[in-house]
């Protein structure tokens, strides 16, 4: 057992992102009974939605399983109160300081990772007392850090600045990925946009079979003025790269965004006018499979690049 497995209970160190409109409690049970761990994305629930997901989840799994939580969500303090009342274990905090609830939570028996973009927010996470962190590089889709960090040097640089459990994230939807950055000083992977190409996810069919037609260079981080978010280059992401020809200000591009365009995206399944999150990885990905096929796939396909690189007789 490595620390992550120690750490969670579970048998490989594969950590299923908890992707706003992806990860609804069939993935996480998937993924958590084919011996990752599933977290479930509290970030696109209401708190009663998330509840019964919960519940679900306990339901549909014997095994370990977590939730994630943007702390920006303007709920926080029922969903938090509802994670405590449903007796999850795990939590992944992300967007925002992990000292506002590491301490509650951890007092309540929760196991806590705060997902940071650099080394700086990595140090600042083990100083609030968190258990683990999730290193994630500019590759990931979704909301992405400022600092620009790619996987390949963020690894090994948060590794250099702390003493707890270091998971890596963007970019890894392979084995061979996940032995990277295992060799780089991470001790697990955090893997979203491949699990939101599962049979399981949430998210609407057009969105699942577009993360397989996307190609290399098919997606671009974008709305830095806002928060920083990698997308597929559909009409949306058009139009906001027109609206930046302009120099538009952050009022003009919060009205174009408007409300809901995730949703509208990736869960009903608009692959014209919707946000369409999803990491650089999606051009390696050629196929929407069960969760527990994904993971026996990375298993398989880290144990043949671990052979190979003992043959390279360096």
């Amino acid at each position: 057992m490595n620390k992550i497995t120690s750490l969670f209970n579970i048998k490989y160190p594969i950590i299923q992102a908890g992707m706003i409109w992806n990860s609804g409690y069939k993935l996480a049970s998937a993924v958590s009974n084919a011996g990752g761990l599933g977290l479930i994305g509290a970030g696109s629930m209401y708190p009663e939605v998330l509840r019964e997901h919960i519940q679900k989840c306990k339901k549909a799994t014997d095994k370990p399983f977590g939730v994630n939580v943007p702390m920006l969500y303007p709920n926080i303090e029922e969903i938090m109160k509802i994670i405590v009342e449903e007796g999850v274990k795990i939590v992944f905090t992300a967007a925002g300081n992990p000292k506002t609830w590491t301490s509650f939570l951890k007092e309540n028996g929760i196991t806590v990772v705060h997902v940071v973009s650099s080394s700086a927010f990595a140090l600042k996470a083990q100083e609030a007392g968190v258990d683990a962190v999730v290193a994630e590089g500019f590759e990931a889709g979704g909301h992405n850090g400022r600092e620009e960090t790619t996987t390949f040097t963020l690894i090994p640089m948060v590794k250099d600045k702390i003493s707890i459990p270091l998971i890596a994230a963007g970019g890894i939807a392979t084995g061979r990925g996940m032995l990277a950055a295992m060799v780089l000083g991470a001790d697990g992977v955090q893997v979203g946009s491949r699990f939101a190409a599962s049979l399981e996810s949430s998210s609407h069919e057009k969105f699942k079979q577009i993360i397989v037609d996307v190609k290399e260079g098919g997606t671009q981080v974008t709305l830095k003025e806002l928060a920083p978010v990698r997308l597929i280059k559909n009409k949306f992401y058009q139009d906001v790269q027109d609206l930046y020809a302009s120099c538009p200000t952050k009022e003009e591009l919060t009205q174009l965004l408007g409300r809901a365009r995730a949703k509208r995206g990736m869960f009903e399944g608009d692959l014209v006018e919707g946000e369409l999150e999803i990491g650089q990885i999606s051009g390696l990905i050629s196929a929407i499979l069960p969760a527990n096929e994904i993971i026996s796939e990375m298993v398989a396909d880290f144990e043949q690049g671990r052979e190979e690189v003992a043959s390279f007789g360096l």
